[in-house]
């Protein structure tokens, strides 16, 4: 994994005219992205292209480096490439059948040499994540690509006749014509719907994310969004049986395509169904080879004393995970964070995401990903199974169904009820959040054969993998990829989503078993108490301790007169809810963010605020 910048002129412009200017912008743009390749680092200037990269060396450790150049008819073709690809080999065979030689062993020389030889749709052979651009100087024109799902982040800003583009907003602030301004809409994102952001939408005024599944063409001819690769609904053939072990297959197969590696590997393991299929099927492919799989777990300082059990959290992943390292024998290492470091890094976890994220819940898995690249460069995780296989409560409690708005956020009074009436008044999140709402259900396909709980089922399933699942898949990439640690995210295998999304619900819930396809084609895999675990999400922090750090540092920030956030809220109800019980089992977001993570976003969103200097346009 890696980072990529850069700008493009669309517009007949000489770079080189000023090289040096130039160039300065482009070695600031990569400083800002070395934490995501620490290994090496290039720029490439041009006439017309500026090109950055910084490189964490996973495959091909000697050679590979970027930006990568290749010379054809005399004109050169440039590529800066972030991400892994999983059909490298199959690619490099079919392309040395028509007479293309390599240079290097790397998917990057595979990637560029791909383009060269099939055209800009060649995309959609790719398996894997990533986000690249290409340069082609003969017609001179960038291309701008993102993988399926977005694993990979892309964000860009079009300023008058230049794009500007990298993997990480901070470095867009490294160009003169890139400044953070927020405007009423980037307050609605933060305040309506983050830590989500609506797809495409940089929060920031004029800053974009290129969305999953699309590239993005700039040239004189001006720019030009491609849609590669979409969810589709159809009808499935398959009987239960059968299902079942097309699953197993899937599942199985994209986890070993994803342990791909020049350096060891190591997963996650919290001893829930999800992350023990991954270990489980790493560990085997391992021990043929007479290796050990290392495997991680977390936890938080004294949460055996204050855990409390409720039906989004029902129990501790501990005994699980002792079930697993004695059923597979990895070399097991289990991380706690203690509640000063876990409050600590959830300002190191806004520089991280350059936006207010998931708190605490960010802040915790920045300081285990940190422990865990001390030994380790590339990770399998089990992120994206709830999403694919409807493990969510959304999908089953009736109180969550028939919300007409986004499952995971079922009331905004939580969000506006510490602010200033007149704000929140402005804001108008109600009809924001609707209205977001509605854009993203309207993308997805009905079958006319469903009916209406199907058709209910299905664009939850869609905001699921469109949405939610990209918030954490941005948790997971800017948590690991800050330490130079590269996540690897099996259950997010195209092939298996496409496949998944249209299993209908009475066999991906048969006999009121939760994510049931998932369980059942892990028998023999797995041991049965863990197969059939009842769903326990990432850990979070239970001592009152974390939540009284909180509570005094909200309150010294509101006694600094300049505090950015004052501007938003309403001091006295903040401080009764400081001094409030902080209910658990209610959450906000999602199922981890409740009572303590409203204090904790507050702080983010301060500490965003003054940091990045932010231009309020309101």
């Amino acid at each position: 994994m890696c980072g990529i910048a850069g700008f493009f002129q669309t517009q007949p412009k000489d770079y080189l005219q000023q090289r040096e200017y130039y160039e300065s912008i482009l070695e600031e743009m990569k400083k800002r992205l070395i934490p995501r390749g620490p290994d090496s680092n290039g720029i490439r200037l041009t006439g017309r292209c500026g090109l950055a990269h910084t490189r964490l060396s996973v495959i091909d450790l000697k050679e590979g480096r970027q930006p990568m150049t290749y010379c054809l008819e005399g004109f050169d073709y440039t590529i800066v490439y972030n991400g892994e690809l999983y059909n490298t080999r199959e690619l490099r065979d079919d392309l040395k059948t028509h007479g293309w030689q390599f240079q290097t062993t790397s998917d990057t020389e595979v990637i560029l040499l791909s383009f060269l030889h099939y055209g800009s749709d060649f995309v959609k052979k790719l398996d894997g994540i990533f986000a690249f651009a290409i340069y082609d100087e003969r017609h001179q024109k960038i291309i701008l690509y993102r993988d399926a799902f977005g694993v990979k982040p892309l964000f860009y800003a079009i300023c008058g006749q230049e794009i500007i583009f990298a993997s990480e907003i901070k470095a867009l602030f490294c160009h003169p014509a890139c400044k953070p301004v927020a405007d009423w809409n980037s307050l609605r994102e933060v305040f309506g719907i983050g830590p989500a952001r609506i797809p495409g939408s940089g929060v920031y005024q004029g800053i974009y994310e290129l969305e999953p599944g699309c590239y993005l063409s700039c040239s004189n001819h001006g720019f030009q969004k491609t849609v590669y690769w979409k969810l589709e609904s159809h009808p499935h053939e398959d009987d239960y049986c059968h299902t079942i072990q097309k699953t197993r297959e899937l599942v199985c197969s994209a986890i070993k395509r994803q342990m791909v590696s020049d350096v060891p590997v190591c997963t996650f393991l919290s001893g829930g169904v999800d992350s023990s299929l991954v270990t489980s099927v790493c560990s085997r492919e391992l021990r043929k080879k007479g290796e050990t799989l290392t495997t991680f777990s977390f936890d938080f300082d004294g949460n055996e004393k204050y855990f409390k059990a409720n039906t989004f959290q029902p129990s501790q992943d501990r005994p699980y995970v002792e079930c697993m390292t004695d059923f597979l024998h990895t070399d097991h290492r289990y991380l706690s964070c203690d509640y000063e470091t876990q409050a600590a890094l959830l300002k190191e976890s806004v520089k991280a995401h350059d936006l207010p994220c998931m708190t605490d819940v960010d802040s915790s898995l920045l300081y285990f990903c940190r422990e865990v690249s001390k030994s380790h460069k590339v990770v399998l995780t089990g992120e994206c199974a709830d999403e694919v296989f409807g493990g969510y409560p959304w999908f089953h409690r009736k109180e969550f169904f028939e919300k007409d708005s986004f499952p995971w956020t079922p009331d905004l009074s939580p969000r506006t009820e510490l602010l200033q009436k007149d704000f929140a008044e402005e804001l108008k999140l109600e009809d924001f959040v609707c209205n977001a709402y509605h854009n993203a259900v309207s993308q997805i396909e009905t079958l006319p054969a469903e009916n209406e709980t199907e058709t209910k089922r299905r664009q939850i399933g869609y905001l699921n993998i469109r949405f939610f699942m990209q918030t954490l898949l941005n948790r997971m990439d800017r948590t690991s990829m800050h330490w130079g640690l590269e996540a690897r995210v099996p259950f997010a295998d195209r092939a298996l989503v496409e496949y998944i999304f249209n299993v209908p619900w009475q066999m991906k819930a048969k006999d009121g078993i939760v994510k049931n396809v998932l369980r059942q084609s892990g028998r023999g895999i797995l041991p049965d108490e863990i197969l059939f675990r009842k769903k326990s999400p990432y850990p979070k922090s239970y001592h009152p301790y974390y939540e009284e750090l909180l509570g005094k540092e909200l309150l010294q920030v509101m006694e600094d007169s300049n505090a950015p956030i004052l501007r938003f809220i309403d001091k006295k109800k903040v401080e009764k809810f400081i001094g409030s019980v902080k209910d658990y089992g209610k959450p906000w977001y999602g199922q981890l963010m409740a009572g303590p993570q409203m204090l904790a976003y507050l702080l983010q969103i301060n500490f965003w605020l003054e940091e990045y200097k932010i231009d309020l346009r309101i």
